[in-house]
């Protein structure tokens, strides 16, 4: 029988093309997700001010302290279902995401309720960016060049905040931030080598500048989707 895990990596859509290889595979942490991503912390300060007034309220207004405890109180319940539903959405998004790393590309796979599976070819990618959190764990954002564009509430909560103009996909709360931000830049810098064309030799012609065939990227696998892709399946 095979034991529970709380979170395993989905299978990708496709078996990846001759040649590519996966580097890393991740998503993000629960508890990091419900504090950075859906604020639990907050809401629970939130809550807490709300049940102190009710409290402090009822007590000035002339009534008992079991009174003031009574009104307070009223609140907790409202309180444990909003911080509830928080805890639970964080933890399926956990469930229900992967974060992969090849030799080519970046891979998304989210969503809850509609499974989607987001390509991003290392072409597409002009930079990544970490910001670390103090457990080790971080967010990794990277910036589409040229004229790419994915809209944002397609991507949330697996996108940069407040950069709707411009949406940035993000690995969001991962484990080992900055080892797995160093791995993605590495992969960048070897993408963007592999496309560089190759210098002529002493004593070739000038301008005869030849692309290195077994490194050029100049022509896609047909399988490797050229542009950024997003596709959905029914959960």
């Amino acid at each position: 029988m095979t034991p529970f895990r709380p979170w395993a990596p989905r299978p990708l859509p496709e078996a990846l093309p001759d040649g590519e290889t996966i580097l890393w595979r991740g998503g993000p942490l629960a508890w990091p997700l419900a504090v950075h991503v859906f604020h639990v912390r907050k809401v629970a300060v939130y809550f807490a001010a709300v049940v102190l007034w009710f409290g402090t309220a009822t007590y000035l207004d002339g009534g008992s302290l079991v009174d003031a405890v009574v009104a307070a109180l009223w609140v907790v319940p409202l309180a444990l279902a909003a911080l509830g539903i928080l805890g639970l959405f964080a933890l399926l998004v956990r469930r229900t995401t992967t974060y992969t790393i090849t030799s080519r590309r970046l891979i998304l796979q989210y969503g809850v309720a509609f499974p989607m599976t987001l390509n991003l070819p290392f072409k597409h990618i002009g930079a990544a960016a970490l910001r670390l959190y103090r457990d080790g764990s971080g967010d990794i954002p990277v910036t589409l060049t040229g004229g790419t564009k994915i809209a944002y509430p397609v991507l949330w909560p697996h996108a940069r905040p407040w950069r709707l103009k411009k949406t940035e996909p993000m690995l969001r709360v991962v484990a080992d931030a900055q080892e797995v931000a160093a791995l993605l830049a590495g992969a960048l810098k070897t993408s963007i080598a592999e496309r560089a064309p190759a210098v002529a030799p002493p004593g070739d012609e000038p301008g005869a500048a030849t692309r290195d065939p077994s490194t050029s990227a100049a022509t896609p696998d047909t399988e490797t989707p050229d542009r950024p892709s997003a596709s959905s399946a029914a959960a």
